[in-house]
């Protein structure tokens, strides 16, 4: 399928990142579109689309919406997830980077959908150019009355609150963010409540991904079946994939759900690198099961990812060649996740811990037979014994890079070394100079 572009259709235009641009863009027309009925029909609107969330649970977000009561007295808050810190994932940095209105859009219009007087986009720390362009476009946003009391005289009035993280992985499960945005450290809490109804300051909360808030603009604007002429029935619409690792052209696409990942790969980012061949790749960020060369045509939509063994996340596509170590793949994700532990659960705090030391010992040639089985069995007693989906997420490479890749194991520990065919660091070794993301501006500061 061809590439769509429907997120991304301003991504090329030098000034989408200004008010002026936007609105020579075709900007508002969503939010007009929304003000002109009512809040119910709109929240319909989206649940009809079968939009899934784009953070990586793939919940329909127009259901999400439904759980929020309206009657309890208590202001509904919007928090919109823009932490994004999965290893591989970069989508919604760009998003905010090129086109910072569009989220804007999407919150008023979400937000207009919910009755929510507040919402807070809940940036990650290290997302500093992406920060400055959403203080930019909040501040225009502002002074131009597209924000704040009786927005462009409808009669809704709303406010926007940007929110800088820390930089800790766990802020972006929604329990622990929403810890973090009270000022607390950023831990997951046990549910229920769910946030839905006891989120932030104990209110109602919908807490959905900057991605999604922005299809919901657009979803808005021309209605549920414009958005599932595209992808299959139970996952519609159009998907900003972020290809990384060993490809021609990294960077993010949007396509059609369902499009196959040897079309994502081979047409937008010129396939594989010269002289490498598909070995494994990571279909929605480290924390999804491991692919490998087989399921090269797998169609990239929930469902169908899910029937393969593994899980849609983020849709963060992480390639690999055959001159990559499977295991040293996996001990540098492990370690991400050993780093990140915010450290409440033990299995988490402690097991991965003992997984890397496992992985790298075996990569310094000193692999003991039993490690593989060892290493299967910390995963097992890791899985589903923590608050949220860090721990799972991070047994995820260990047991698919077991599952298809033993041998690789069982060689390195016969032999204390890797096959000769397999390069060191050959999968951190990409050529990104052909990235087109934009670059910092010269004397640009905080609003």
């Amino acid at each position: 399928m061809p590439q769509v572009k429907v997120l991304s259709k301003r991504y090329d235009e030098p000034d989408a990142h200004t008010l002026e641009g936007y609105t020579r863009l075709d900007g508002w027309k969503a939010m007009k579109r929304a003000f002109a009925q009512d809040p119910a029909v709109l929240r319909e609107v989206v649940k009809d689309s079968g939009l899934r969330g784009r953070g990586g649970a793939g919940f329909p977000t127009g259901l999400k919406w439904s759980f929020v009561p309206q009657d309890t007295g208590k202001p509904v808050y919007l928090v919109v997830n823009a932490d994004e810190s999965e290893p591989g994932t970069f989508k919604d940095r760009e998003l905010m980077e090129r086109d910072p209105f569009q989220l804007i859009e999407g919150i008023i219009c979400s937000a207009y959908a919910l009755n929510s007087p507040r919402s807070f986009i809940f940036i990650r720390g290290e997302y500093l150019f992406p920060g400055i362009r959403l203080e930019e476009a909040l501040a225009e946003a502002y002074a131009n009355n597209y924000l704040g009391e009786d927005i462009q005289g409808s009669g809704f009035s709303h406010h926007i609150t940007l929110h800088y993280g820390s930089g800790a992985y766990i802020c972006g499960e929604e329990t622990a963010l929403l810890e973090a945005l009270e000022g607390r450290r950023g831990q997951p809490r046990l549910r229920p409540p769910f946030p839905a109804v006891a989120g932030l300051y104990a209110c109602p909360t919908v807490i959905n991904n900057v991605e999604s808030i922005a299809a919901a603009g657009h979803i808005i604007e021309h209605g549920a079946n414009w958005w599932k002429q595209w992808g299959p029935e139970r996952s519609p619409g159009t998907k900003l994939f972020c290809v990384s690792g060993e490809v021609a052209r990294p960077g993010n696409y949007e396509f059609p759900m369902g499009t196959s990942c040897r079309e994502i790969v081979e047409e937008a980012c010129g396939g594989m690198l010269p002289g490498r061949n598909l070995k494994f790749w990571a279909p929605g960020g480290s924390s999804t099961p491991l692919l490998t060369d087989e399921h090269f045509d797998i169609p990239m939509d929930f469902d169908s990812i899910a029937e393969a063994g593994s899980l849609m996340g983020t849709g963060a596509m992480m390639m690999y060649s055959d001159k990559t170590s499977v295991v040293e793949a996996t001990l540098n994700w492990i370690r991400f996740y050993e780093h990140e532990s915010c450290g409440k659960c033990t299995p988490c705090r402690e097991g991965n811990f003992w997984v890397g030391q496992i992985l790298e010992r075996m990569l310094d040639g000193r692999g003991r037979p039993e490690d593989i089985d060892t290493l299967d069995e910390l995963a097992d007693n890791i899985f589903g014994r923590s608050f949220c989906a860090l721990a799972d997420g991070a047994t995820s490479p260990v047991k698919s890079s077991i599952k298809y890749f033993r041998d690789e194991y069982e060689y390195l520990i016969q032999r204390g070394r890797l096959p000769d065919h397999i390069t060191p660091h050959a999968g951190a070794i990409t050529d990104n100079a052909q990235s087109n993301r934009p670059k910092m501006m010269v004397g640009v500061g905080h609003v």
